[in-house]
């Protein structure tokens, strides 16, 4: 990829749809269709021309949200223009503005403005990505997939995908680590039952199974970030405080010791050694007869 297409895609997606040129201006190569201008001008295509984007990675949109879109577009008309590349004579394919172009057939338009202009494969799918990343109303799991898919399918590093999205390399991580969670808490994040503070709380757990366990416990408290922050935090501590409870490894030999003076006084003995050959025994006892017991043994 040359250094000038990199300049582009880092400026962001606007820098993109105003590359002079790509932007299509050749009148003799189609007769029939509709006019182009020069480049950057505007164009009236028929919906009917246009197919979507093959590789938008947005599935879900919101009814609502296109109902009062197309009221709007009925009384205002449509203020921002589609961008289509052209496939043939009567043929356009959509790179951005999927919802104004939904929105607009909801409105009833037989045609809407458009820039036309030529794209690569390549190039589509990486305006596409970048356009969905930049929606305001994007959750973190969606931003998080089109991370992904602009790492693998478009062979990019984190810092040159943080240079196309004007984003640092470790919010770019932070949203990449989220798809190591497992499906039930990526719906949760997906769904708004829980923020990516929580996610990043649940990301400090090694275990799935526990991460789902605490995962489950805030969605049913209500717990806010801090709140799970700290649910975690207490977690690890007496998690910490537990293993530091275990007792030490002990050798074979001792071990064997500890065995047969269990065998001889019929309770559970403790053979601690510091070192120097230094150290104690220690014999528990449940009540005077079981410490008069052990006396006897002792001949005590």
């Amino acid at each position: 990829m040359s250094t000038e297409k990199r300049n582009a895609l880092g400026r962001g997606l606007s820098a993109l749809l105003n590359d002079s040129e790509n932007v299509q201006q050749n009148k003799s190569n189609v007769s029939s269709g509709p006019e182009l201008n020069a480049a950057g001008s505007v164009n009236e295509i028929k919906l009917a021309e246009i197919e979507t984007n093959p590789f938008q990675p947005r599935t879900d949109f919101d009814e609502q949200a296109l109902a009062e879109l197309a009221d709007s577009i009925k009384l205002q008309g449509l203020i921002q223009p589609i961008t289509v590349r052209r496939m043939s004579a009567h043929s356009y394919q959509l790179i951005s503005g999927e919802r104004r172009f939904r929105a607009s057939k909801l409105a009833g338009l037989t045609q809407i403005p458009a820039y036309v202009r030529t794209a690569n494969d390549q190039q589509m799918l990486e305006m596409a990505l970048i356009e969905n990343i930049q929606r305001e109303n994007l959750n973190a799991i969606e931003v998080a997939l089109s991370f992904q898919r602009m790492i693998e399918e478009c062979h990019l590093k984190q810092e040159e995908l943080g240079d196309r999205v004007s984003k640092n390399r470790s919010t770019v991580t932070n949203y990449l680590r989220l798809l190591r969670l497992p499906p039930a808490i990526q719906a949760s994040i997906r769904d708004g039952q829980i923020s990516m503070g929580h996610a990043k709380a649940l990301l400090t757990i090694d275990d799935p199974a526990k991460q789902i366990f605490y995962h489950q416990h805030i969605i049913k408290e209500g717990l806010s970030v801090r709140g799970a922050e700290e649910l975690v935090r207490d977690m690890q501590r007496f998690r910490v405080s537990k293993a530091a409870q275990r007792p030490e490894p002990v050798s074979f030999q001792i071990q064997k010791i500890q065995d047969d003076l269990a065998s001889k006084f019929s309770t559970r003995v403790k053979l601690k050694v510091t070192g120097k050959g230094r150290g104690s025994i220690e014999i528990p006892f449940l009540s005077e007869d079981d410490l008069g017991r052990i006396l006897e043994i002792l001949e005590y």
